[in-house]
């Protein structure tokens, strides 16, 4: 029996759609009827998605998503996968495309930062007067990036501008480059920076994305793999010299492993081991562990007295590192 091979299409336009909600509806029905799966936002300013399918099925959608004038521009990123990259295919109406949640919005065909291919990119990054700033979030941060990135201190991408008001005397007078996943962040971001009066402002067209396949850089100066928000969690980018930068949240060893934690109320993304979730029950925090809805002691349907044999193995190996 033939495989049937699959693609994920990454993508994002920043053009006016006059009515987000009804093309929002039509536009989950035509996917499912293709046999697409996926997540896609649309709002006044645009679309952003990503979704998974079929080589004829992707390809199909290509072709008639450029059919349409408004997106005739339309530029894809497209990955071989194994097989569907999500679950379920959702479209819904936003606001935003990607949020900053500003007083003024900032819009990219306005206003945003200079376009650099990857080997003007890589080239930039290597010059001594030259600020790499990170325009993703801190958990994407830590799986991977370009080296010697700056490190914002956000969860959210909505956070970014009030992070670059408290250190905004770091980058003055320094050429900025911004970058993140598939490049639709750094068209707001850079943006903003220069609304803000930073005059030499420029980002990675494409993306981290981009980045990964093109054929000059291959790669270079990525350390660890870039963070994908659908099944596959992460993409390997630098095809020369792969580092691992990830740490393992318990023990700190390198791991390029996500996991959310076991406790519903916490569920925050931590890099783990096998052998470490098993050994924490998948329970970031002590008070995770206890959690008595903690999904890890469901999962592995642990009794009460197994929780409790677990928790004092915890605390006694926890004690001897001390």
């Amino acid at each position: 029996m033939k495989m049937e091979k699959y693609q994920v299409l990454l993508y994002y336009n920043y053009v006016r759609i006059e009515d987000p909600e009804e093309f929002a509806s039509e536009h989950l029905r035509y996917c499912k009827e293709l046999g697409l799966k996926g997540r896609i936002l649309v709002a006044e300013e645009g679309i952003n998605g990503t979704v998974s399918g079929t080589i004829e099925q992707t390809t199909q959608y290509m072709k008639n998503l450029t059919a349409d004038a408004r997106f005739a521009d339309t530029e894809f990123k497209i990955d071989e996968s194994a097989g569907h990259a999500f679950k379920k295919m959702h479209v819904r109406p936003r606001e935003e495309v990607v949020s900053l949640k500003l007083d003024e919005d900032i819009d990219p065909n306005e206003l945003t930062g200079e376009y650099l291919d990857p080997k003007a990119f890589k080239e930039a990054m290597e010059r001594e007067d030259t600020i790499i700033l990170d325009a993703r979030n801190d958990y994407e941060y830590d799986l991977g990036h370009f080296r010697g990135a700056i490190r914002p201190d956000i969860h959210n991408f909505r956070e970014l501008p009030d992070w670059l008001q408290k250190n905004k005397d770091k980058f003055e007078g320094k050429k900025v480059l911004t970058y993140c996943t598939g490049g639709i962040r750094c068209e707001k971001f850079s943006g903003f920076l220069k609304r803000e009066g930073f005059e030499d402002v420029a980002q990675l067209h494409g993306g981290i994305v981009t980045y990964g396949k093109d054929e000059d850089v291959k790669g270079e100066l990525w350390d660890g793999k870039c963070y994908v928000f659908d099944e596959r969690i992460s993409v390997p980018i630098n095809r020369v010299d792969h580092v691992i930068v990830g740490r393992d949240h318990f023990d700190g060893t390198p791991c390029e492993r996500y996991v959310n934690c076991a406790s519903p109320e916490c569920n925050k993304q931590i890099l783990c081991s096998i052998e470490n979730e098993h050994k924490y029950m998948r329970g970031c925090t002590h008070e995770c562990r206890l959690d008595p809805d903690n999904r890890y002691v469901i999962e592995h349907n642990l009794s009460d007295e197994d929780r409790k044999v677990r928790l004092n193995q915890i605390e006694e190996d926890l004690a001897q590192k001390i």
